[in-house]
């Protein structure tokens, strides 16, 4: 497998995990004031996995532009 590849296959499972999360954090927000208490843990997650997607995207496009 290549490096690009790799990285295709590193940037889908990242950007599906952001989506969940994503989804995990919208659904804190519909239910609140229930669960208040894990706001800061989903959104923490959320933002370091949107984060490493970004970063990943970034890298991709370097290796691909190369």
């Amino acid at each position: 497998m290549s490096d690009v590849d790799t990285l295709k296959a590193e940037v889908k499972k990242l950007s599906s995990r952001a989506t969940a999360l994503k989804m995990d954090l919208h659904d804190l927000a519909e239910d609140l004031p229930i669960n208040w208490q894990n706001i800061m843990d989903v959104a923490q997650q959320t933002f370091s996995t949107y984060e490493a997607l970004d970063a990943k995207r970034a890298e991709l496009k370097q290796l691909e532009d190369a």
